[in-house]
């Protein structure tokens, strides 16, 4: 069985179609969805979202910086603050996010450690759905 799958950011619609499957990063713990899925909202932290394509075997991967999961009779709707799949994401640039919040991370003196932890999964994450580093 399949269900509708919306994958939406500020900026666009970055997927529409019908899945088997879903998995996604929760604030508390990744956790799946399949068709008939009780309704929930969760809130996502930065990590990979994953799906399979109804009639496919193969999952597809995007780079996911948190938001909302919205599980709805055969609909699942994905409010994310931003997300990539690996073919869309600028490895050099993610390399060098990753690279400046390691500085800011070292250096410790003045620097939100927080949002330095945050910008350093986020690289992570873009680079790891890649497929590079």
């Amino acid at each position: 069985m399949a269900f509708t799958l919306d994958i939406v950011t500020p900026e666009r619609t970055i997927y529409s179609g019908s899945v088997e499957s879903l998995q996604a990063p929760g604030s508390q713990g990744s956790f799946g969805v399949l068709a008939r899925h009780a309704p929930m909202i969760a809130a996502m932290k930065v990590g990979a979202l994953g799906f399979v394509e109804e009639g496919s075997k193969e999952p597809r991967s995007l780079a996911c910086s948190g938001g909302f999961v919205e599980v709805g009779g055969d609909r699942v709707t994905v409010l994310a603050e931003a997300a990539e799949f690996g073919d869309e994401i600028d490895r050099a640039r993610a390399a060098a996010a990753r690279e400046r919040a390691q500085e800011r991370l070292n250096q410790r003196d003045g620097v939100d450690a927080a949002r330095a932890e945050v910008a350093l999964a986020r690289a992570l994450n873009r680079l790891h759905i890649a497929g590079g580093d």
